[in-house]
């Protein structure tokens, strides 16, 4: 999943020319999508559609739509007119109870939508609870997500698994891994290299990735291939070859 934090129609046009094999999901930041121009803001979402590129809102959009009292649906509507066909559910800022998240992940799912929700507070001064987190993400996914985001923030640091320096907090990350039934439905927010890095030498070279900077997504796939020096010989200890790996995506 990549991070747009406000790229323009003709950048997204270059990054998907050059790397939309590489991604999923086109993750809309934080509030921005109600800040650009709707003729703009479908544009965008059109054009990642025709490269098979999900394309969603940040789930911070939903949170503040909800302090406002605005009607959820209603906004769940609004998005599907303007063209989006995910979205993000979340608690990263405010709280809900546990059958508003539950009701909205179904109504999301019975008006079509892919449903990719996130567990975990932005504020470090919230405790990052491993029993509790994983209690969430069999919740949520229950109720239907097809995705659970492990927040990290578009920063990484002292933040969910990670501690002040960006670094994994060991205990915390085995603590989850150890709870949650299906580690595969997971994607872990790693805006920084040394974080992918950390992850796919932790969990393999398919590790659902998140958060990652739009200029980043071809070194992430290099990574992923064995084409740096990172993981070159972590591929040969699984038995791939890199450069086979290289030619076969190359035709």
């Amino acid at each position: 999943m990549v991070l747009d934090k406000g790229l323009g129609v003709r950048e997204l046009e270059d990054l998907l020319e050059v790397a939309g094999n590489y991604f999923h999901f086109l993750k809309l930041g934080f509030g921005t999508t109600g800040l650009y121009r709707e003729e703009v803001l479908r544009r965008k979402i059109s054009l990642a559609h025709s490269f098979g590129i999900k394309v969603y809102p940040g789930g911070t959009f939903l949170e503040i739509a909800l302090a406002q009292g605005e009607k959820i649906e209603h906004l769940l509507e609004r998005f599907l007119n303007l063209g989006f066909s995910t979205v993000e559910i979340s608690e990263g800022t405010v709280s809900w109870e546990n059958r508003m998240r539950e009701r909205l992940i179904k109504f999301a799912r019975r008006e079509g939508f892919t449903v990719l929700t996130e567990v975990g507070k932005k504020n470090p001064l919230y405790p990052f609870d491993p029993a509790e987190i994983a209690r969430q993400i069999a919740a949520d996914l229950e109720a239907g997500a097809h995705w659970v985001i492990i927040e990290g923030r578009e920063r990484g640091r002292q933040v969910g698994i990670y501690d002040a320096q960006g670094r994994i907090k060991e205990r915390t990350f085995r603590s989850l891994l150890e709870k949650v039934e299906d580690p595969g439905r997971l994607i872990w927010e790693a805006p920084l290299p040394s974080q992918q890095l950390a992850l796919i030498r932790r969990l393999g070279l398919e590790v659902n990735l998140g958060n990652v900077p739009p200029g980043e997504v071809l070194s992430l796939a290099a990574l992923r291939r064995g084409l740096r020096s990172d993981t070159f010989f972590l591929l040969e200890r699984l038995g791939a070859r890199p450069t086979r790996l290289a030619r076969a995506k190359l035709g």
